[in-house]
């Protein structure tokens, strides 16, 4: 057996009461659909066909992908020699489920292309980088763009902390899963879109700054003037990006939108 590659992120988890927990994150009948990220060895695509009626893996690896149906003969496993970001999820029925441990160097693109994704997922169980995880379930103070886009989808929480020595062979950080239980509708309308990120990347862009003066060079606007749309938000200008909820991001859009109409 081929050891795993490091050009694609390869940490091979055989850990068989963590691989149940993680598989244990989301509720799986038999009726369900579950798609898995990048199955390796296929240790967790194992405790996935135990509880769902179908599971799609996707893998990037063609060795990985062309070896893992042998292991599991006689049963509803759909391999796909693919990179995930070029798959295309309509493909599966509405209300599947998404269960993975990914590759650290792709995590939010993952998140990115799942959540704002025509056919999303009912729910997303991913085992990632403890940090990013942290990040994704992060709340004013500690805001990031990132948890941001995940949060206007989707409500996050924590699953369990898998450290470094568990993988093979083991990554540099701790582990730890998230899951992401995706909103009926997201708080920013589609047509909003746009513009409620374009505020946000111009809070962002200097997060040591206070808004004042991120917004003013992100949104090439005085500082006067940002002062000003602050104040109809009801946000002080002395607060930074990081410190701002969903809810006054919204705010702050809607009242700088005419501004840069």
């Amino acid at each position: 057996m081929a050891g795993p590659k490091k050009s694609l992120g390869q940490h091979w988890l055989k850990d068989r009461e963590i691989l149940a927990e993680i598989a244990n994150e989301v509720t799986l009948t038999k009726s369900d659909t579950v798609l898995e990220i990048g199955p390796g060895l296929g240790t967790l695509t194992s405790e996935l066909l135990r509880r769902s009626g179908r599971v799609v893996a996707v893998e990037i690896d063609q060795d990985l992908a062309r070896k893992l149906p042998g292991q599991f003969p006689g049963t509803s496993l759909e391999v796909v020699n693919q990179d995930i970001l070029t798959y295309d999820l309509t493909q599966l029925p509405k209300g599947y489920s998404v269960v993975a441990n990914v590759p650290y160097y792709i995590t939010s693109k993952i998140v990115q292309y799942l959540v704002t994704s025509d056919n999303p997922p009912r729910e997303i169980v991913l085992l990632i980088q403890k940090e990013v995880a942290e990040r994704i379930v992060a709340e004013p103070g500690d805001m990031s763009i990132l948890a941001i886009s995940a949060q206007i989808y989707a409500t996050a929480r924590l699953g369990i902390e898998v450290p470094a020595e568990y993988f093979t062979p083991p990554p540099k950080v701790d582990s730890q899963v998230v899951i992401l239980t995706m909103r009926t509708e997201p708080l920013v309308k589609k047509e909003d879109e746009r513009l409620f990120f374009r505020v946000v990347k111009a809070g962002f862009a200097a997060k040591r700054k206070k808004l004042r003066s991120s917004l003013a060079g992100g949104l090439h606007l005085s500082k006067p003037d940002v002062e000003d749309l602050l104040g109809k938000a009801g946000i002080s200008p002395e607060k930074r990006a990081e410190d701002l909820s969903i809810a006054e991001w919204l705010q702050l859009m809607a009242v700088v939108a005419p501004a840069l109409s």
